[in-house]
């Protein structure tokens, strides 16, 4: 059949330009086939990167239509029948399928498809993506690990370092400092490793502002592009739920946003959005500054009756205490 490729190039500091190729090929054949013959067969000067074709390296990295994911896992025939499904959901349809391959995002463009992931390696290196010194040091026999020791390191160890969460991570894109989904993934590896010895300042360096776990808007990207099945959002929360085990509220605003909603939601089924802003940003009242910040926001609501004089419990409020009172216990035995 045929399919026509829509491939995104561009050079080092200027525009993007769209270029079309047409390619007899078959459902089965992956979006990397298809790319190398079009630089075989069609346009010697297109630029990508490419090793291993078999969802291991992580080289091949890309947008294809819209979304990050690995040129070689990817084929053309499911492609195809996404872009099916979408078509007959808006009403569209088109007498040859299209496919359109850009660069990764977050990423400045070296050229055509291959981006510059100096960022992507620095901030990796930014979380210390290595078992501690002493762990490090040469023994006089193995570090042994029982296998539900091991079993914790599963997800966060498949990781390829392909990219492909990164280009998609909104935090990075509006957050410069946060380090991104994949070294947090990484750093979870670490917190989880029973050999590492760093732990405690481990979690107070991913506790830090918005570069580590608190930077991240849990948009969930990460996860659902993540050609591997890292999951780096839940190897986030895990690390998250870390340090909150050994944080007290008053520690910080982080900490305390998600205590005081836990806490709220166990007391009244739902969130006391009034309570909520004193008790987060005021600081139970400590933090003058944080008060008077949310005074102007509070007025606002006043006077378009956005300001909720009272609140009444949910519906089934002993059933929400009890699930996360369970949910907590069973953590406790974790």
């Amino acid at each position: 059949m045929e399919v026509l490729f829509k491939v995104i190039r561009q050079q080092q500091n200027s525009s993007p330009v769209v270029q079309t190729y047409v390619l007899d090929t078959e459902a089965g054949n992956t979006i990397l086939d298809c790319l190398n013959r079009i630089k075989w067969e069609q346009d010697g000067t297109l630029a990508f990167r490419k090793n291993c074709r078999n969802t291991i390296c992580g080289s091949c990295a890309m947008r294809i239509n819209g979304r990050s994911a690995l040129a070689c896992k990817e084929n053309v025939g499911s492609e195809i029948a996404k872009l099916q499904q979408t078509e007959i959901t808006g009403g569209h349809a088109n007498a040859i399928p299209e496919i359109t391959i850009a660069p990764m995002g977050n990423m400045p463009v070296v050229k055509d498809l291959v981006v510059d992931m100096s960022s992507f390696w620095n901030n990796l290196e930014r979380v210390a993506p290595y078992v501690s010194t002493a762990g490090r040091s040469v023994p006089e026999r193995e570090f042994l690990q029982t296998p539900q020791e091991r079993s914790r390191l599963d997800e966060s160890g498949n990781c390829i370092m392909c990219g492909a969460c990164y280009s998609e991570c909104n935090a990075r894109e509006v957050d410069p400092d946060f380090v991104g989904p994949h070294a947090l993934a990484k750093a979870y590896r670490m917190v989880a490793d029973s050999r590492d010895s760093q732990t405690e300042s481990r979690l107070e360096e991913y506790n830090e502002g918005t570069k580590g776990v608190w930077g991240c808007t849990r948009c969930f990207y990460c996860n659902s592009v993540c050609p591997m099945g890292v999951a780096p959002l839940e190897q986030i929360t895990k690390i998250k739920q870390e340090i909150l085990d050994r944080k007290q509220a008053s520690d910080s605003r982080s900490i305390r946003h998600r205590k005081v909603l836990i806490d709220l939601v166990k007391e009244g089924g739902w969130i006391d959005e009034r309570q909520f802003g004193l008790q987060v940003v005021g600081n139970y009242f400590k933090d003058l500054k944080g008060l008077l910040s949310i005074v102007p926001l509070g007025l606002r609501m006043l006077a378009r009756s956005k300001f909720p004089l009272s609140f009444e419990p949910s519906q089934g409020t002993q059933q929400v205490r009890s699930l996360i009172e369970a949910v907590q216990q069973q953590e406790n035995k974790v």
